[in-house]
């Protein structure tokens, strides 16, 4: 159990982390280029979940699993699109709207 909480605590400040670094373009984020930070930060978010369920299976909420997964993948692509280039407009309120809804599905109770 220490283990998982550890493994959570590590999960939530990345996840905390990158959202910072999202809202803090706010006032240039089309004139900003990503540094590497959010690729790191996304990688070792994917690595902790995939812990996390690897931790708890088969007691695994798949109610909140697979619509992160989703998500996560949906940031993913946005990433790869935008990729040492600006963010857009839509596509920089995407990813904030997207990351906070993830952090709603993770703490609503199923």
């Amino acid at each position: 159990m220490l283990l998982f909480n550890i493994i959570l605590l590590i999960h939530f400040i990345c996840f905390a982390v990158y959202l910072c670094t999202l809202l803090s373009q706010w006032q240039d984020y089309n004139t900003r280029v990503r540094g590497p930070l959010g690729f790191i930060l996304g990688m070792i978010v994917l690595l902790t979940g995939i812990a996390m369920v690897a931790l708890k299976y088969p007691h695994v909420n798949y109610y909140k699993v697979v619509p992160k997964t989703g998500l996560f993948i949906v940031v993913t692509i946005i990433n790869a699109r935008f990729g040492g280039k600006v963010y857009t407009r839509g596509a920089y309120y995407a990813l904030i709207a997207i990351t906070l809804l993830a952090a709603c599905i993770a703490v609503v109770r199923v």
